[in-house]
């Protein structure tokens, strides 16, 4: 009875409307031949008009009183689809009116064709292309984006197209559309977007829809975007590695919004090989650049979809090497130079960036940190990683390396021997992972299983010695 009641009261106020549009003031001029209309708001301006009958009705149907919302103060910028917009919406989804769709889910789609503030063509024909904040919601607690380009026409999310612009109202604006625009996946912005045509593209290739299911699917998914110039610029990708270097630019199970990315390492859904192990990735936000990899930044951020984010990128994100992460973590700089010395006789930056199928890959690498290494040269009484002469340089970054073996840390136990490049070593597990060297010098191990392409890694807080004596 009581939703009898409040659909009474909505009509009574829709007839309220109308009867008040019906209404002209007169200004009296002696002749009384002046007739001036009072100026409409958004929901008398789609009342009065025909073809947005259906619009009319479905803000009645829908959930949150939507048509006082437009009665507000706004300014409101309303894509308002046409009659027959709503008829293919209908037939397309499979329902035979408005009352079969769910009231909950019709409020959020009418929503998601308002945006806040008052958003005239002309703004956006300046701008040309670009995202929007509707007031529909999105993953993360976050408004959905909408997709709007004026290549051709003014389209938004690729589907729907400006027929009627600019119809002001006292409280904003309203475009009618030749379509109902639905609530976006992950998937339809990165289809309504041209710049990002060749990641389509390759997301498809050869009638795979193996991401674009899981990209359409519900779920947090947070994904790094390359632009088509990514694509253009990434050239030779080893054989049969496509599928695990798109993974490698999804993050499942997350909504990561720029705000919440911080330095350190996250899991894509790219795996390594034929197991279950993920890939790592690192992330790197100084300077307020988030950079992944050490190689691509993101140029545009927090794109809101109903099932996650997208954030678009300048560089396709290549699987990493054991190297790659050393060379992307700021904490590991003093162990890049190490490695990188040009005295060396043993080439460890070509030997651990070797790829699987090739001896000796895959590695287990111990990375000792800056903080490490700063430690070390305090206990050899030096003062630079230049006084240690080259022999010893060398064997000691031989015992931060297992050729052959990507040990991760659940298979570590208690006196396990270790056959590292440089010699035996000594893992502990009871009261928190460690290695010993040959001097009883005990490393921590603090953060395991940054998982590479060629190998993993499992930082360290103590560098580790050959035998000294």
């Amino acid at each position: 009875m009581k939703k009898i009641m409040n659909k009474k009261s909505v009509f009574k106020r829709i007839i309220l409307v109308l009867l008040v549009i019906g209404v002209t003031m007169s200004c009296n001029d002696d002749n009384d031949d002046v007739v001036v209309q009072d100026p409409l708001n958004i929901t008398e301006s789609a009342i009065a008009t025909p073809d947005l009958s259906n619009l009319v009705a479905a803000l009645i149907a829908a959930d949150g009183d939507l048509v006082s919302v437009l009665n507000g103060a706004g300014p409101f910028t309303v894509l308002a689809p046409t009659n027959l917009a709503f008829q293919n919406f209908l037939a397309a989804k499979g329902f035979v009116s408005l009352n079969d769709v769910p009231k909950s889910v019709l409020s959020q789609i009418l929503l998601n064709h308002v945006i806040l503030g008052t958003v005239k063509s002309t703004d956006l024909i300046s701008a040309g292309s670009g995202y929007a904040k509707t007031n529909a919601n999105g993953a993360g607690g976050q408004k959905l984006d909408i997709f709007f380009d004026t290549s051709n026409g003014v389209k938004f999310n690729g589907v729907a197209t400006v027929t009627e612009a600019d119809i002001d109202a006292t409280n904003g604006v309203i475009h009618i559309i030749d379509e109902v625009i639905d609530l976006p996946t992950i998937v339809t912005h990165a289809v309504a977007n041209p710049n990002l045509s060749s990641l389509v593209g390759a997301l498809t290739a050869n009638g795979n829809t193996t991401f674009t299911d899981l990209l359409s699917s519900p779920g947090d998914f947070t994904v790094f975007a390359p632009l088509n110039s990514a694509f253009t610029l990434f050239t030779n990708p080893r054989d049969n590695e496509l599928t695990s270097i798109l993974a490698n630019h999804v993050i499942v199970g997350a909504t990561a919004l720029s705000s919440v990315l911080e330095n350190g390492y996250a899991t894509t859904a790219a795996k390594f090989y034929d197991t279950d192990n993920n890939l790592s990735i690192y992330i790197n936000t100084d300077n307020n650049v988030v950079t992944l990899n050490g190689t691509s930044k993101v140029v545009a951020a927090n794109i809101i979809a109903t099932n996650g984010v997208i954030h678009v990128v300048d560089k396709v994100i290549d699987l990493p090497t054991v190297v790659d992460f050393a060379i992307a973590n700021p904490n590991f700089s003093t162990l890049v130079s190490a490695l990188t010395r040009s005295d060396l006789t043993f080439d460890f930056v070509s030997t651990l960036s070797t790829q699987i199928g090739t001896s000796p890959a895959p590695f287990t690498v111990f990375a000792p940190t800056n903080t490490a290494f700063s430690e070390l040269l305090t206990e050899l009484n030096m003062s630079a990683l230049s006084d240690i002469d080259e022999p010893t340089l060398t064997a000691t970054l031989k015992y931060h390396a297992v050729a052959s073996a990507n040990v991760r840390s659940i298979t570590l136990t208690d006196n396990m021997t270790v056959g590292t490049l440089g010699g035996n070593i000594t893992a502990n597990i009871t009261g928190g992972a460690t290695l010993t060297d040959a001097n009883n010098r005990i490393s921590n191990i603090i953060a395991v299983d940054v998982q590479a392409n060629n190998g993993v890694i499992h930082v360290i807080d103590k560098v580790i010695l050959p035998n000294l004596n």
